[in-house]
């Protein structure tokens, strides 16, 4: 457009002639060409650094495009991942809970056969034990022997006197003694009894 227009002020120029136009017309017609000229110039350089600068522009906005993409599949795969977790987790989750149910089911008959088992040992225990040992044992009857002489001393227990000592004091025999009366504990004899000696001096 700029061309068409500075043809057009040649022609003008040329149409008119040098010798019609003064000097005076001439000088500002020549500034106003050179200034559309740098102008145009100036324009030309403009257009071609916006030029660059749309390049540039496209250039990042296709690597921003791509990373996208990218980034969109990756989000896709990501999200897949951890559907595939979670699957996986509840999966282990379901399995352990049922291996802990069936342990723990195990685990509760065992302790209810020891249990039982201990009960009907218990059980078994009370049915056979006798009588007597749920109760105070009353003592056997002591039977005491009539095989001791029967001539002898009579003797008065001392204090200190034990079965034995007596036996010495007296030649008799404990066993005799014993018998003859009736001691069914000869270490509860107690000193002022009279006791008779078979067989005694």
């Amino acid at each position: 457009m700029f061309k068409v227009v500075l043809c057009g002020a040649a022609l003008v120029f040329t149409a008119f002639g040098a010798s019609s136009l003064s000097a005076q017309t001439i000088q500002p017609l020549s500034t106003e060409l050179a200034n559309l000229s740098e102008d145009v110039r100036g324009l030309k350089q403009r257009v071609n650094e916006l030029q660059l600068r749309v390049e540039q522009l496209e250039s990042q906005n296709g690597e921003l495009r791509s990373k996208a993409a990218s980034n969109y599949v990756t989000l896709a795969q990501l999200n897949e991942a951890v559907s595939d977790l979670n699957r996986s987790i509840k999966s282990t989750a379901a399995n352990t809970k049922q291996e802990t149910l069936q342990q723990v089911a195990v685990q509760m008959e065992k302790l209810a056969n020891q249990m039982n088992a201990a009960l009907e040992s218990v059980a078994s225990t009370r049915s056979s034990r006798p009588a007597s040992a749920t109760t105070h044992a009353t003592p056997a009857a002591t039977t005491f022997s009539e095989d001791y002489p029967k001539e002898g001393v009579n003797y008065t227990v001392q204090k200190g006197d034990t079965l034995a000592i007596i036996a010495r004091k007296t030649g008799g025999k404990p066993q005799d003694i014993i018998n003859a009366n009736k001691l069914s504990d000869p270490s509860k004899i107690q000193a002022g009894q009279s006791l008779f000696i078979p067989g005694g001096k």
